[in-house]
Order: C-alpha cells, then structure tokens, then sequence
C-alpha cells in the first residue's frame, strides 16, 4: 500500500514599502508566494538540429546554433521585441558576417531552452587568447605581479559583462543588447576598433529564456533567478555564477524593469560588509553619474530625472547587503557592478491591459535606456580601464595578503557617510571537520562542492594539524581566507549582523549563513597561525559508508540526503521500520542496497538496535510554493501539485496519509464537495503546516488548538532556537509565526531564542518584533481533536532552496505525521 502525503507548505509574506519605486517587492517575493501554488514544469522545448562549435580555440570561436520552431505565442512578440526563437538565427547570421562576434552555448534553461553567451572582440589567435587568459589568471592568482606587469596592464582586453532579461518579464535588456552587438560587429569608427582591440564584450543575450516566453519574472521551476546567487539552485544562475567567474568582468550591468525614471545603482546602504568598498564606489558613482546622463540626453521625457539610490534613496529602500542579486554577487569577483532598472512599465497588468501600439511605444523607450547605459559603461570602462583594472589587482592582493579593508573616509564619493560605513573582521580560516561525532558528513560534502563551485579554496589537510586551540583530523577541509577572493568565502560562512536597528527598512532577505544553515559543522579560527598541509579541492570526498558487521542497518536522519536515500529505498519496495527517535532501519537482507544509497547520497550507515515500527512509500500531493516543490523532489518525495482549485476539480484524496499546509490552499474558499473530502481526510490523515497560509489552514480546518501570532511580514532572518532534541541550534525566518495558548497535547518542538543575522523590527505599534518572539514555540506538533497528527512550523526550512540543514526536520514531520 502507498502511504500519500499532500503537502501544502506555506509561503510567507514580505510587505517592505519603496517610497520612491513601485517595484520594492515584486509578485514572487511578496505575499504572491502565499497564494500561488507551484505546478509542474511545461515540456521540455525542443529545436532542430545540434549546436556545433568550432574548433577555434582563439577569437572567433563561432557556433552554429541550433534553431528552435517558430512559437507566437512568446509574449515577447507582442511589444515588437525580438521573440526566443529568432534570437538563434541572428546569431547565426551575426557570426557569419563578423569576425569579431562569437556565440557559445553556456548552459540550458529549466525547460532545456538554450543560453547564448555572445563575446564581442578584435580577432584573437589561439597565441593572443591563451596570453590574455593567463593574464586573467595573474590579476587572481599573483596580484603583486600583475601589478608591476607593464604588459599587462597595457594590452590586457578589460571584460565587460552585459546580463539581461533574468527576469523573463523584463524584456528590454536583451533587445537593447543585440542592437549594441549588431552595429559594433561592423562599425568601421576609430572609437570602436580601439575599444575592441582593448577589451572583451560579453553578453549573456537572455538569462532566462523561459520566462522571456511565458512572459514570467521567475523561470519555468518558479524561482527569482536574482535571488538565487549565493544559492545557485537553478541551471540558469548556475550558468551565470561560471560565466562571472570565468571571465572575470571588470564592470557588471543587470538589465531590469521597472522603476519610474530610471534607476542606476550604486544602491543604498547597507551596503555589504565583506567588499573593499574603496575599490568599488569611486568607479561604481562615477560610472552611475555617467549613465545618467547617456539616458537624460536620450531626450525621452520618461527618464529625464534617473535615480541613483545611492544618491536619492534612504538607507535600506534599495540596499546593497545580500549576494543573492547579479550586480552583489558580481563585486565579489572583481566587478564594479550595476542593477539598471528601465522606466515604462509593459509587463503584469499593463501588458494585458494597455492598448498594443503604447505598448511598443514603451518598449521602444526602454530599448534605447538600455542601449544608451550598455554605450556609456563601454565608454567608461574605456576611459579608465587602467585604474580599473589597478582596483580589481588590489582587491585580489588584499585579499591574499590577509589585509584589513580600508576606512573609507566621509566625502570619498560625494554623499558618503557613516550611514554607509560598513566592514568586517575577516577570521584567519574557517575550518570544516570530517570524522565521528560531526552533524553530517554529506552535509560537509556538499558545502565544500558549492563553496569550490563559487571560486572559494578549499583545502584538504593530510595530515593532523592544529589551529586555534582545537586539534583536527587529517581530511578536514580548511578554508583559508588568505586567498584571493576571501570576501565571497565570508560572506558565504560568516554569521552576518543584525540590521534591525540599523535602518528601518531591507529590500529583501538580509541573513543568510551557509555556515549555520547547512548542517555542516564549522569552526571559526579567529587568528594564530595557519599550518596545514594538504591539497586544493576540486571535489569533496565520499562520504558515505556501510559497516561491515552484519546484521539491520541504521539511519540516523540529520540532513534532506538522508530523507532522499530513505526514499530512495522506499522507492525499491524495501520493508524499512522507523524508531520512536525518528532513526530508520534497514533489513539486513537489503545490505546492497543500503550500499548503493549510502555512494548515491553520501550517508552513513551505523548498526541497528531492535524495535521500530513499519514505514512505508510517501507519496506527496501538494499545494506547494516553488521552492518547496523543489526541496521536497529533492528529497525523494513524489509531489503531485494540488491546489485550491485542483481539490474543486475533484482531487482524489482517497489513500492520502498526510495534509502539509502551503501556499495556494485556503480551506474556506473549497466548495462543499472538496471541504467534506478535506474534513473526511483529517479524521485519519496527518498534517503539516508552515507559515500564515498553514496557520490560517489550521484555524480554520480546526486542526490543533493553538493561537497562531504573525511577525512583522518583511522580518527575516538567521535566528537561534532552542530544539527539543538538541538536533539544531538556528534556523530561518521569513515573515515569522509562533504559537501560544498551545491546547492540550500540543507540545512545542523549537522555541525562538532570538535574532542572530538579519532584519527583524517591530511594527509601528509595537507587535510583531523580535523581543515579543524570544521563548514562544516556533514550531509545535500534536494530535487534532479530528484525529489528525499534525506539526506546524511558524519558520521556514525550506526557503529559495537555501538552508539545506533544515530540509530533514520537514521530512521528518511528514514520516511523523504518516503514523
């Protein structure tokens, strides 16, 4: 028998007002993600033919792209911008009437969906390439020479980065983009032959091609690719993190819509506390001042006044802070780098709303916003790409040196202040043990492969050492940040700082810590000295293991690989037990195929006492929030997306075991028949419920006695939390909840111990703030008076993909649950 689980997780809200913009949070990262339950993806789109590159390991190195149907349906088409599937034969056609144009496929959409990185530069031979790839490697690797090379610094070709259309309803960027390729592939000025002599132009054409169709701000999978950097869930942005740390940009422009005006950054403080700010600002300013003013001579009385929020906005409407973002992310490779956001709004709404010709109309204007700040920032970088690249040099020299950022003083830039003084103090090496008594071998594997990923050194000790005052095994891994790029390894594993009283407004999340987030145990070494041999990594070592004694086997879940190696074996027909602790046991006969999970996912076998009691497959129906859907699919769990109106259309709940409360559901909006299979269901069935869509499910379905209290809608956040079974000490916040006058039989699994990183005020009237959360239940289970079994969790463990530490307390709410 199957044992189905419906899952409706919940999406929490955030409610952070622009006064100065219509744009603070769009649909996707508001309220929207508590009302709109993801579904499955569309089709795999399908071209003819192949791309076939050439061999050319020079420039040009032209590929001949292949070709995808004609679609009119592509939203694109009716603002008279260019249409996916004719981007692939301009391209072409570009490629084979130039020499200074290349095209390489650098990765697939979510729907398979090809992503075309352009480069435009003077012809290279093989020679010329491999000479300006090892300068690259220079600037990185050897600063101090890079600094004192003559050659260098003089022939150097400066790479500039255009991304556009991330988000797929913000069309312009792209259009605008393959104007400015299309005329510098044959522009016969002096101005142009020099400046692709100097330089390399890349272009990623659309950053998200499935959303560019459908006319989407998220991709196919649902995700804010902007918000994904740090994490990298998505193919997409995976593509975008090689692209920046490949290349190396000297200057970074995100092509967004849409803020009335126009918008150039630099942003508002905060601004991120692990940058050489210095080394950022001056060009970052200078570079924003000199779009502005491409765009006011445009003559166009849309963007007359541009803003630049750095200038214009008050601390936290348009911050700096997270590296979730293009341009954030960006300056952590080097970059002076910009989010640019086009005037006249032609998406939402308007696109269904306003007559086609205004709407070309404005798409028109945004074009030529977006041509006149790609023309600008090539103009900039131009006229100074020496000093420039001198910065770039000295912040991969700070960084290897183990120097301490420099205060940058009040005036540096016109406007700066202390408001924008932000810093930090860089640790010596964080270390990440291997060996008995850590929280998750895998958990270790996999942040070690993403911070290698991310372009951060990783070391693996052969030996013994010591550092700090703690002794380590030899095959831990030891993140030196004397290394080039030592403020994107912090950033990722430092714990973060509070802003709640900083300013009184974040644009969007403001902690994050991989650190404390997922599962891996690391340690902090603060100074002394740093003594280890090993080698760099280029992948983590398995983990995974079986003991050879015989015998049952046993799984102690403590991270979402567990949960997926779980299922996995569910999956095969295998008769698991579960233990009252939660621990999973294995035949002994089953032996092989514990073995192949353990290499599969990396998990650690132990063996088994008796008892426990018979798990069976889960199967999940869900009402669920993209990332949600993900994290669960992740994790072995057949998700069949349900909805409010699916349950209408007549869901059949028969065999359903557990109710998982999300986004997309509401139980007082279900017609009769589907609120009685509903009400039928939590006679028997389980529950899991996450946020305000699952508090109001549980008010209104009468599941547990509880009092369901909301946080303020934007506070998020790194918080500590006090577990009943010592397994974890944070966890993430997201428009927080917690639960008093707990009824009885409800039983309070984590309680709120405080902020630790992030943004977490009260309301003007005083509720909703941190210190009101400190010691209520952030997460409670128990038993319905229907009958149901239930867990509810007013935090968010499956946020954007992110904390993966978090994932198994989901998974095992639902085996709870499941009875």
């Amino acid at each position: 028998m199957l044992l189905t689980v419906l899952l409706l997780a919940t999406m929490t809200t955030s409610a952070t007002a622009t006064p100065t913009t219509d744009r603070a949070h769009e649909p996707g990262n508001g309220p929207e993600r508590n009302q709109v339950a993801a579904a499955d993806l569309p089709p795999h789109a399908t071209a003819r033919g192949d791309n076939r590159p050439d061999a050319n390991p020079g420039y040009p190195r032209r590929t001949r792209l292949r070709v995808y149907p004609e679609d009119r349906t592509d939203r694109a088409v009716k603002l008279g911008l260019v249409p996916y599937h004719s981007l692939a034969p301009r391209l072409n056609d570009l490629q084979s009437r130039s020499d200074r144009v290349s095209v390489e496929v650098v990765g697939h959409s979510a729907v398979g969906r090809d992503l075309y990185l352009v480069t435009l530069t003077a012809p290279e031979s093989p020679a010329e390439t491999r000479r300006q790839e090892a300068w690259r490697d220079e600037i990185e690797n050897a600063p101090e020479s890079a600094a004192g090379d003559v050659l260098l610094r003089a022939a150097y070709k400066a790479p500039v980065w255009v991304n556009a259309n991330i988000h797929g309803d913000e069309w312009e960027g792209t259009d605008g983009a393959l104007r400015v390729l299309e005329d510098l592939a044959f522009a016969s000025d002096p101005w142009t032959g020099a400046f692709l002599r100097r330089h390399r132009l890349y272009v990623n054409l659309t950053a998200n091609p499935d959303g560019r169709v459908a006319g989407t701000r998220v991709n196919a999978r649902g995700f804010d690719l902007n918000r994904d950097f740090v994490t990298s869930s998505q193919p997409e942005s995976q593509a975008m993190r090689d692209v920046v740390k490949r290349i190396q940009p000297l200057l970074v422009l995100d092509e967004h819509g849409y803020v009335a005006n126009t918008l150039i950054e630099p942003t508002t403080p905060p601004h991120g506390q692990n940058y050489d700010f210095d080394l950022y600002v001056e060009h970052g300013y200078a570079g924003g001042l000199r779009m502005e003013d491409a765009v006011r001579r445009l003559g166009h009385p849309e963007a007359a006044t541009p803003e630049i929020p750095f200038r214009d906005y008050e601390p936290g409407v348009w911050d700096g802070w997270a590296p979730i973002y293009t341009a954030q992310y960006s300056m952590y490779h080097g970059a002076v780098a910009y989010t640019v956001e086009l005037p006249l709004r032609v998406n939402r709404g308007d696109y269904d709303t306003q007559p086609v010709a205004e709407l070309r109309r404005r798409s028109a204007v945004n074009t030529d916003v977006v041509e006149a700040t790609i023309r600008s920032a090539l103009a900039y970088v131009k006229d100074n790409r020496r000093p420039m690249v001198d910065n770039q040099i000295e912040m991969f020299r700070r960084g290897l040196a183990g120097e301490p950022q420099r205060v940058v003083p009040d005036g540096f830039v016109p406007g700066f202040g202390p408001e924008d003084r932000y810093t930090t103090e860089f640790p010596r090496a964080y270390v990440i043990p291997v060996g008995d008594g850590q929280r998750s071998g895998q958990a270790a594997a996999r942040l070690v492969d993403h911070l290698v990923a991310h372009d951060v050194r990783v070391k693996r000790a052969d030996r013994a050492f010591t550092a700090g005052d703690r002794s380590y095994p030899a095959g831990s891994y030891v993140v030196d940040l004397h290394q080039p790029k030592r403020a994107l390894a912090n950033v990722m594993l430092e714990v973060g700082r509070d802003l709640s009283d900083a300013v009184p407004v974040m644009y969007d999340i403001s902690g994050w810590s991989h650190r404390l987030l997922w599962g891996a145990s690391v340690d902090v070494v603060r100074d002394g000295p740093l003594d280890v041999r090993g080698r760099a990594v280029v992948a983590a070592s398995p983990t995974g293991s079986v003991p050879d004694s015989g015998g049952d086997l046993a799984l102690v879940p403590a991270d979402g690989k567990d949960a997926a190696a779980v299922n996995d074996l569910l999956e095969r027909g295998l008769e698991l037990r579960r233990q009252d602790d939660g621990t999973i046991v294995v035949p002994a006969s089953a032996r092989r195929a514990a073995e192949e999970v353990a290499d599969r996912y990396g998990v650690r076998f132990t063996p088994a006492g008796p008892g426990g009691a018979p798990l069976r497959r889960v199967v999940v129906a869900g009402a669920v929030a993209a990332d949600e859907l993900k994290a669960l699919r992740d994790m072995g769990f057949d998700v069949r997306p349900v909805s409010t109106e699916v349950l209408d259309a007549g869901f059949d709940l028969a065999g359903v075991d557990v109710l998982v409360v999300s986004s997309g559901l509401r139980y007082d909006r279900l017609g009769a028949s589907a609120r009685a299979a509903v009400d039928g269901f939590l006679a028997h069935g389980g529950v899991v419920a996450r946020g305000a869509t699952g508090a109001r499910f549980n008010a209104d379905a009468g599941v547990l006695p509880v009092r369901a209290v909301a946080g303020r809608e934007d506070a998020n956040g790194v918080v500590s939390v006090v577990d009943d079974a010592g397994a974890v000490s944070h966890s993430f916040v997201y428009a927080p909840h917690w639960f008093t006058d707990l009824g009885a039989g409800v039983v309070a699994r984590q309680r709120y111990q405080g902020l630790v990183a992030g943004h977490w005020a009260a309301r003007p009237d005083g509720t909703g703030g941190r210190q009101e959360a400190t010691g209520q239940a952030a997460v409670v289970a128990g038993t319905s008076p229907r009958g149901a079994r239930a867990v509810l969790f007013g935090t968010e463990p499956l946020f954007r993909d992110h904390p993966k530490g978090l994932y198994w307390q989901v998974a095992d709410a639902i085996y709870r649950t499941a009875g």
